[in-house]
């Protein structure tokens, strides 16, 4: 695992086997401009380093804006989609109100899209689901 980014509210790892992963870890609290140009520098590095997988790490996640779930419904998710994203594996936030928007919004975002999504409990589940070489696993 090698971390490729760091800013106070989240860190951006790249996982290469067996297959590339980024695993974006959230550590609080990020405002909409922060927010997004974070997703955007991970984007950038999936499309570098043509991942296959993608880990939410939502754990410590604070507040999302509405207007920047929207977004990454409509920009993030889709360009995932477009550079074949196999998986798309979610860590939910210990906030509550955080977590049932979030769920919201992926669960009327991702039927539109090819990637299989699903949550984990545990991280190290996480990686080894979004890392498989075989779709199937």
């Amino acid at each position: 695992m090698q971390l490729l980014v760091s800013h106070p509210f989240v860190n951006i790892y790249l996982h290469e086997y067996p297959a590339p992963v980024l695993e974006a870890e959230w550590l609080g609290f990020a405002g909409s401009q922060q927010f997004r140009q974070a997703i955007e520098q991970g984007l950038q590095l999936a499309q570098q380093y043509q991942i296959t997988g993608w880990i939410a790490n939502d754990r410590q996640l604070r507040a999302v804006r509405p207007a920047d779930l929207a977004w990454v419904s409509e920009y993030l998710l889709p360009a995932l989609d477009d550079m074949g994203l196999r998986r798309l594996a979610l860590i939910e936030s210990e906030d509550v109100l955080n977590r049932l928007t979030i769920n919201n919004m992926y669960h009327k975002s991702t039927p539109q899209f090819s990637f299989e999504m699903s949550r984990f409990e545990l991280l190290s589940e996480a990686r080894a689901w979004a890392a498989a070489a075989d779709p199937a696993e």
